[in-house]
């Protein structure tokens, strides 16, 4: 499919690459590339064979460097709501692909391009990625669930930290704070993502999937009914072909052949 801001890529089977393709403005954020990131998402998820989804920014200086300010500096309360609950939809939708995504991060990623990172299941870092939201300079709060994923991310007190002052945080940091998993030379990012994307791709899709979908509801749950969701969900994966292909391939000694049923 083709976008007007964004590019959707296909590397390999089954692994998707989403680029957000505004270099000049340090890829950022307005109407239309929110609405292209939410309809290649969708697009992923039609697809019975999608695996993995990268999501990353063109160029080498930014993954998003925030909200395109330009664009919204004169909206009404209206308009600037209505873009809000816009990007929290396509955040959501992104978040709930029943596929794992991984952001690779750049460079700046800021405002309204950490909310987007913070909206994939996790985040590779490059060395040279910063990480911020700066929201509170501009006179503003974040818009597209900065303060409720960064919160859940790196604890209250951290949080709003750096809501309140708008600080921006490098690679090394972010990854002391639990914001991003692994940090990595800019010049592997791409090579070590797809190496995590094969590997993700070669499991059982079913179990992939249901594994997230169990994370995914149960963190906002007691621990008690979330371990019961588990349960149940583990003896769900006992109907799959996957399941019984899995163990007789493993006391057969030999790699498994998923088919995804």
């Amino acid at each position: 499919m083709a976008f007007g801001n964004v590019i959707l890529d296909q590397p390999e089977a089954g692994i998707y690459l989403l680029t957000i393709n505004r270099p000049k403005v340090l890829n950022a954020l307005n109407w239309e590339t929110v609405e292209d990131i939410e309809q290649a998402v969708k697009a992923v998820g039609a697809d019975p064979g999608a695996r993995v989804l990268l999501l990353t920014g063109a160029g080498d200086r930014a993954f998003v460097a925030g909200a395109d300010i330009t664009a919204m500096a004169n909206y009404t309360p209206i308009q600037a709501k209505d873009y809000s609950l816009m990007a929290l939809h396509a955040f959501r939708t992104l978040e709930d692909l029943p596929i794992p995504t991984i952001a690779l991060v750049n460079g700046y990623c800021l405002g309204g391009g950490c909310e987007l990172a913070m909206s994939c299941d996790w985040i590779l870092a490059s060395d040279k990625a910063v990480f911020g939201q700066p929201e509170v300079n501009l006179g503003v709060t974040p818009g597209f669930g900065g303060s409720q994923r960064l919160l859940r991310m790196v604890g209250k007190a951290m949080a709003l930290e750096l809501l309140t002052t708008g600080r921006q945080v490098k690679a090394d940091e972010a990854l002391h704070i639990g914001l991003v998993n692994h940090v990595i030379p800019a010049a592997e990012l791409m090579e070590r993502a797809m190496e995590q994307a094969r590997l993700i791709a070669s499991k059982g899709p079913v179990s992939v999937r249901l594994t997230k979908e169990v994370a995914q509801r149960g963190q906002d749950m007691d621990l008690f009914n979330a371990c019961v969701l588990e349960g149940e969900v583990f003896g769900l994966t006992f109907s799959t072909e996957d399941q019984k292909e899995g163990m007789k391939a493993f006391v057969e000694k030999r790699p498994p052949r998923f088919t995804g049923k």
